[in-house]
């Protein structure tokens, strides 16, 4: 939003020195919570630039195109070179200096040879100064302008533009006249009463009938005036519109942008002789176009409101208007609009369209509600005293939208939230002025909110405008009370100091907060995605039945346009920016929360990994004599992610060495498969509540990713963990955490065994029974290899194991290491009915 001072001063009345104002009204404008993005000023713009008049012209003595000029400045003569047309003797124009920036192209200017002539200074061009003209030549001042006199001054430009930045809650600031009712407030001069003059019938009695139908539009206004002569608008007019980067157009359509930035509330002038009938604001009918006034056509939908006529649309409301009902200079009878929009419909229509405008951007974070008949009146009169013409009576449709019913508002509230102390007369004088109407009872004050303020619904909104006028700088900056802090001395601290402490992290934070350092410290790095991904996208991974359920009403985007049914979207997405850019091996985990149709939300910690574990070498790679190779021994395979999920559950109390390996369930009906159907499976402790997932992407997935294998990833279900320890009560994680480090000086011993066990038994069963045969001295069981074929029968394999074990009394004897074993191969025995190979190879020996 820019304002310039001049326009200011229409609505705020105030004494300050115009050279020192800028720079008060951007401080007071920071500290009521107003973000100054710019103050620019033209004095300090156009330093180094002055008039100076030409008293001396000749040919160029290499250049058919140039002359060179002899000008008069302040300083005496001197000579430049200027390809000018309009450059002749006794022209007064603006001189750049040596050392002068040019504003248009931010060049330092220096002297120069051009074709062997010294130039000394340039004679500038409306253009080179960012000024609007339709002259390509240099400037022509008139010739009452003094020599030497700074080029500001010289052209008028004295006023200040100030640009602030506008949070969406603060749309009443779309207005100087919000601005300024914000400075006043903040003691900085007075308000000026706004009066316009009302609506008088002219002597036309024609009328144009208006309508409202739905909710979109609740009160729209609009008044006929006959016999204008468009024209363009006058000098102060454009210059307002121009200082603030508006391009002015002709003075009907300069009056409406000009009350726009004037007073935040949008309006739209018709050529009421292109008009068909009544107007009426509704719901666009299906195929129904618009061709704006951008040129562009659009496909209407129901969810759009339009302005129509009797013969169709006119326009997209609270957007832009249609090119067929657009005014000219030709324009003799006009039909001024004036509405209020609903907020949400215009961003909708917005996004859906694609249509930028500053009516949108206004409509779209809520004009004043009540301000309708008072802004058309003062259009009307703009228009009539500029360009003439008789007005009829208004037309009004609809009544203006409900007013939030009155806050509640204790002024001990302002001492309890900010710890301020200040006077009740303060607070009542802040609110007063910002447009708040207040009636006490007892100690407590009903408030009315003004109409233009849609954001204040709450007491704490009133503390915050409250506070944010009287000063926040008047707020102590008070730490937050640390983690850390030590409980040892709580004895002696007062009861508000021992409620200070930060309370312990809840379980499933504590599980986020250790799974994230144990992935760190397994080289993933971790991600951060948006919560919404795209249809197509959301289609993959979830239940294509209920994926409308998922979609926003509102969305940011069209490609955020639904709640991610699962975390890896994101992830795959920055897998495939990541390869996009030549990183091709990728290990990323993300921690959030996945959604249901239901809207329901499940904690999850997901992970992908990508093409290999490290960086390429030879020592890894297979090859031949014919110089092929193989697939590269360190690439990222399902067991990699397996690692990372069992990492993640025992982060989050569960007792991986009890896992179960399930095969995923079939999927029904609508449910996406986006793991690979013959590459992934389920960890569990109890078979019906899988605790997570992991395997290959499915290669359809991958694609639509624009990703290739090898593609792997794992889901960890959080909230599955949380249920599981909460119906176990105690996990061995939590109790291992809770005991003292506990470290043996005594030598590990590794044993190694050769399973000879049914095709189909599971490792895991292996392990399991193996682990169990002596839980005191077994710390790790690993598999290391597995062994198919001849000798062996075609329904048999050998799984190699290698078994450490860890004394802690004393070193293990040769008997002690043989108990163990025996009671190994005994459990393996009875869990799998597995045989030592070393047997099996013996028995068929003697069978021979």
């Amino acid at each position: 939003m820019k304002f310039t001072l001049s326009w200011l001063r229409d609505h705020l009345d105030y004494t300050a020195d115009g050279e020192t104002l800028a720079p008060t009204i951007a401080e007071t404008l920071i500290s009521i919570g107003l973000d100054v993005e710019a103050v620019i000023d033209p004095r300090e713009t156009l330093q180094g630039f002055e008039v100076a008049q030409i008293i001396e012209t000749r040919p160029h003595p290499d250049a058919d195109r140039l002359q060179i000029c002899v000008v008069q400045t302040r300083h005496g003569t001197q000579e430049l070179v200027c390809g000018a047309a309009n450059a002749r003797v006794g022209v007064k124009g603006i001189l750049a200096k040596e050392g002068a920036i040019i504003p248009a192209s931010k060049m330092v200017l220096r002297k120069a040879k051009i074709r062997g002539v010294a130039s000394n200074g340039m004679m500038c061009a409306a253009q080179e100064l960012d000024l609007k003209s339709t002259s390509d030549g240099i400037i022509e001042l008139a010739q009452s302008a003094v020599i030497g006199q700074a080029a500001a001054d010289a052209l008028g430009l004295t006023d200040a533009v100030i640009e602030i930045g506008i949070t969406p809650n603060r749309p009443d600031c779309l207005g100087v006249r919000g601005i300024a009712r914000d400075l006043a407030a903040a003691g900085l001069g007075t308000l000026k009463p706004q009066m316009p003059k009302p609506l008088v019938r002219g002597k036309t009695n024609k009328t144009i009938a208006v309508s409202v139908d739905g909710e979109t539009c609740p009160i729209f206004c609009g008044c006929l005036i006959e016999n204008v002569m468009n024209c363009e608008s006058p000098d102060w007019l454009r210059q307002r519109l121009l200082a603030i980067g508006a391009k002015p157009i002709n003075a009907l359509v300069d009056v409406t942008n000009y009350i726009a930035f004037d007073r935040g509330q949008p309006l739209h002038v018709y050529d009421a002789d292109k008009l068909t009938g009544a107007l009426c604001a509704r719901p666009a009918l299906a195929g129904e176009k618009l061709i704006a006034l951008d040129d562009e056509t659009y496909d209407l939908c129901p969810s759009d409101c339009v302005i129509a006529d009797e013969a169709g649309v006119l326009g997209l409301a609270g957007i832009m208007g249609g090119v067929g009902s657009g005014s000219s200079f030709d324009t003799k009878n006009v039909f001024v609009e004036c509405a209020w929009f609903a907020p949400e419909a215009i961003a909708k229509s917005g996004r859906h369209h694609r249509l930028e405008s500053d009516a949108r951007y206004r409509y779209e974070r809520g004009v004043d509600r009540h301000a309708q008949e008072e802004v058309l009146a003062l259009a009307v009169q703009m228009i009539k005293d500029i360009c003439g013409g008789q007005s009829a009576s208004p037309v009004i449709a609809g009544k203006p939208p409900l007013i939030t019913d009155a806050i509640i508002f204790a002024p001990a509230h302002i001492a309890q939230l900010t710890n301020v102390e200040m006077p009740e007369a303060a607070m009542e004088n802040i609110l007063t002025a910002l447009g708040f109407e207040i009636e006490k009872k007892n100690k407590d004050w009903k408030i009315k909110v003004p109409s233009w303020r849609p954001d204040v619904t709450q007491a704490v909104d009133i503390v915050e405008e409250i506070i944010r006028i009287y000063g926040l700088d008047k707020v102590a900056s008070v730490p937050l009370p640390s983690r850390y802090s030590s409980r040892s001395s709580s004895r002696s601290s007062s009861r508000s100091e021992k409620d200070n402490h930060t309370k312990p992290l809840a379980p499933a934070q504590q599980y986020i907060t250790r799974a994230r350092r144990a992935l760190a410290a397994r080289g993933m790095v971790e991600a951060m995605s948006w919560s919404f991904i795209n249809r197509d996208h959301a289609a993959l991974f979830g239940d294509s039945d209920t994926l409308d359920d998922l979609e926003l009403a509102n969305p940011i985007s069209s490609e955020l346009s639904h709640m991610r049914p699962s975390l890896l979207p994101g992830l795959l997405a920055v897998v495939a920016r990541n390869k996009g850019r030549g990183f091709h091996n990728v290990a990323l985990f993300e921690s959030g929360y996945q959604f249901k149709a239901d809207l329901t939300q499940n904690l999850v910690i997901a992970g992908v990994r990508a093409g290999t574990r490290g960086e390429k070498h030879w020592s890894q790679q297979g090859g031949s004599q014919q110089g092929g190779s193989q697939k590269g021994a360190n690439e990222s395979d399902i067991y990699d992610v397996r690692a990372d999920a069992e990492t993640a559950l025992a982060c989050c109390g569960i007792d991986v060495t009890r896992l179960k390996l399930l095969s995923p369930p079939a999927k029904q009906k609508g449910e996406a498969s986006y793991y690979h159907p013959n590459q992934a499976g389920l960890l569990a402790l109890n078979p019906r509540v899988p605790l997570a997932a992991f395997g290959a992407v499915h290669p359809s997935v991958a694609q639509a990713f624009n990703c290739s294998a090898p593609l792997v990833a794992f889901e960890v279900y959080v909230d599955a963990t949380l249920e599981n320890n909460r119906q176990s009560k105690t996990t061995k994680t939590t109790k291992t955490t809770k005991a003292a480090l506990s470290i043996s000086n005594l030598q590990a011993v590794q044993r190694d065994f050769a399973f000879v066990v049914a095709h189909d038994c599971a490792a895991g069963d292996v392990i399991a029974a193996i682990a169990g045969a002596d839980k005191t001295l077994i710390k790790e069981v690993r598999i290391f290899d597995v062994f198919v074929g001849a000798p062996l029968a075609a329904d048999k394999k050998s799984l190699a194991v290698e078994v450490s074990l860890q004394p802690t009394k004393q070193t293990l004897t040769d008997a002690d290491i043989e108990a163990v074993s025996e009671k190994i191969i005994a459990a393996v025995q009875n869990a799998t009915g597995g045989l030592l190979r070393q047997y099996m190879v013996m028995e068929d020996g003697d069978g021979k």
